[in-house]
């Protein structure tokens, strides 16, 4: 347990503005707390507290919230060599009967902490090129959604203009379909209502056009810096560089699963226990990272359509009589096992 290899433990529960932070010894008897302020001049204050007030130097820091309000700390305290972990907030399992406040959320950090094993330390997800990869699929996500407004707006405009207009609206909108829309002159004596469409197609014409380039850029980023963190993943049949990027950022680096059983709760594909009776079966795992989740769920599908292999596989799980949901259930879980082992070899080689 890690309350028999530290010298103390540093529970930090994190906000906006300030952080409430409690040190105690490995009993769990809190020594003494202080509230810093969310900056760097808090941070460096925290750390000449802890050399203060530790009764040695093995010290371990359990923060809530590493990748929101703390994660200015988080980066901190890693820099200065200590073991950061990661805290989850305290659910009401954990609540019950100690009310809430930020002295007691950082005590709770603290008793956290104390109940780990050292070989399973919930350690903070990677930085660096793991963060572009994050930072570039939250702008993905919002330029897809804005890109499919856009254009559904568009085709909408479309069909409620002539029968050239409605065959442009029902194609597909190429480069050149839509530089043609935005090339487009208004024609003469056109009533307002009229000027009005053609305006807006125009600009939509251009906003759509210009989105499929950011869309095409971004993929582009994604794959060049997939390619360097886990080289040949993209490789493997059915993945692609947007969630390549996906499962990069949620396997975060070597070590945080310990094994691809671990690593299949965390991406919701473990097999959960439905039988009863003479009914021997197993559902979905409706939770973990369902971002992960999904991406998993497109490679499966993927691989359904494309891959000769997938589809015997199919066939085959067909004649048994499974279900096409119980058939998915079980690709999924086969290729979150070879995501790890992926994963695992080519991130421990690139490193």
């Amino acid at each position: 347990m890690l309350s028999e290899v530290v010298d103390a433990v540093v529970g930090i529960d994190t906000h906006r503005d300030t952080h409430q932070v409690e040190i105690a010894l490995p009993t769990g008897t809190p020594i003494t707390t202080i509230t810093i302020s969310n900056d760097s001049g808090g941070f460096a204050e925290l750390l000449a507290w802890i050399i203060d007030h530790a009764p040695g130097p093995r010290v371990a820091v359990s923060i809530e919230g590493t990748r929101s309000y703390g994660i200015g700390l988080a980066r901190a305290i890693a820099a200065a060599g200590l073991i950061v972990i990661e805290c989850e907030q305290p659910n009401r399992k954990t609540r019950r009967g100690r009310g809430k406040s930020d002295p007691i959320d950082a005590h709770l950090a603290v008793l956290t902490a104390l109940r780990c094993d050292t070989d399973r330390l919930p350690t903070p997800r990677a930085d660096g090129d793991r963060e572009a990869l994050r930072i570039l699929l939250g702008a993905r996500h919002d330029l897809t959604t804005s890109h499919t407004a856009q254009t559904n707006r568009l085709r909408a405009l479309l069909l409620g203009g002539d029968d050239l207009d409605r065959q442009i609206a029902r194609a597909r909108l190429t480069d050149t379909v839509l530089a043609g829309l935005t090339r487009r002159r208004c024609p003469a004596g056109a009533d307002r209502a009229h000027a009005v469409r053609h305006a807006e197609i125009r600009r939509l014409a251009v906003a759509v056009r210009d989105g499929a380039r950011a869309l095409t850029a971004n993929r582009a980023q994604l794959a060049g810096i997939v390619d360097d963190l886990a080289p040949g993943l993209t490789d493997r049949r059915g993945v692609g560089p947007v969630t390549a990027a996906q499962v990069i950022i949620s396997f975060s680096h070597p070590g945080r699963c310990r094994n691809d059983a671990a690593f299949a709760a965390l991406s919701g594909t473990s097999p959960l226990e439905a039988s009863s009776g003479r009914t021997v079966r197993h559902r979905l795992n409706r939770g973990g990272d369902r971002a992960l989740n999904r991406a998993i769920h497109t490679i499966a599908l993927t691989r359904m359509r494309c891959c000769d292999k997938t589809r015997t596989y199919v066939t085959r799980r067909t004649a048994e009589g499974k279900t096409p949901r119980e058939i998915r259930r079980c690709l999924k879980r086969y290729i979150t096992r070879e995501l790890y082992r992926t994963l695992t070899t080519t991130m421990i080689i690139a490193i």
